[in-house]
């Protein structure tokens, strides 16, 4: 990222130019990259191709004010971050399904950010519902946070004695993150880059067998700390002491209005769930 880009990038979050890549920095970042720039899966059932290029990404996320899932979004705050001065390491990650199964491999894109005061942190700004702040990715206590109770603790091997990840118990510590008691996914700890996704990002577009092909979804943090989430054509507003309203939009025009004044997304036409056939077995 250049100078000019990282300026448009800032503007969106509304955010400053930090002095020093700090731990304090980092908070402020993660937060307003949650409320500005949605979770969502548009571009899945707009039929708009999804390219796992740094430049593509902040054509996306900054140039057109578009969200994206993990990979867009971890890969364009990731970059951001690396420009400001942040040390990055993009980890790999298998999120836990339907009875505890891992999904595929580079199911998920999460961030290592190590900041110039000490901190190492994972930073993962594109799960969804997720932490506000960054977690510290050496400490297997809990850890309190908006979004509620977290810990990061060490993957137990399967019955193979091998990790989530396909690497040897002795040779990796796989982590697994669990958000209010249950285990969400499962990163490994080996450096990966934004090209080693692009397998993972094509099955979760393309695939019936990936919930994304599946529904659609358009979520961000809100400003009082709850959440906004427009769900096809359900919008549902939870506030940060739970209470929740869901209101069913009956036309198009409150459909496109809300993309583009609860999330800041200008659409031509509403998005509907395209069909991708019947998952194999």
């Amino acid at each position: 990222m250049d100078s000019v880009q990282v300026d448009a990038y800032l503007r969106r979050l509304g955010a400053g130019r930090p002095a020093r890549p700090t731990t304090d920095a980092l908070r402020e970042l993660q937060l307003r990259q949650l409320r500005a720039v949605p979770f969502e899966n548009l571009s899945v059932h707009l039929g708009e191709e999804i390219v796992l290029e740094e430049k593509r990404l902040l054509d996306k996320v900054v140039g057109a004010n578009r969200g994206g899932f993990c990979y867009e979004l971890n890969g364009a705050f990731g970059a951001l971050l690396g420009a400001l001065g942040f040390d990055v390491t993009l980890l790999a990650g298998r999120v836990y399904g339907e009875e505890g199964r891992l999904g595929i491999p580079y199911d998920h894109l999460a961030l290592r950010v190590r900041t110039v005061d000490g901190g190492d942190w994972l930073v993962d700004v594109g799960f969804g519902a997720n932490s506000h702040r960054p977690l510290a990715i050496g400490v297997r206590e809990e850890q309190a946070d908006p979004a509620g109770t977290f810990r990061v603790v060490e993957a137990a091997p399967d019955a193979a004695g091998v990790r989530g990840g396909g690497v040897a118990a002795a040779e990796a510590a796989d982590l697994d993150v669990v958000m209010n008691g249950q285990r969400q996914y499962r990163l490994e700890v080996r450096p990966r880059v934004l090209r080693d996704f692009v397998a993972g990002a094509w099955w979760h577009s393309t695939s019936p067998g990936s919930h994304f092909t599946q529904s659609l979804v358009c979520s961000r943090v809100a400003e009082d700390g709850g959440r906004i989430t427009l769900s096809g054509r359900s919008l549902k507003v939870t506030a940060a002491d739970g209470t929740r309203e869901v209101r069913e939009l009956a036309t198009d025009e409150e459909v496109l209005a809300v993309y583009r004044e609860r999330f800041g997304i200008g659409l031509e036409r509403v998005p509907e769930v395209r069909a991708f056939g019947r998952a194999g077995r």
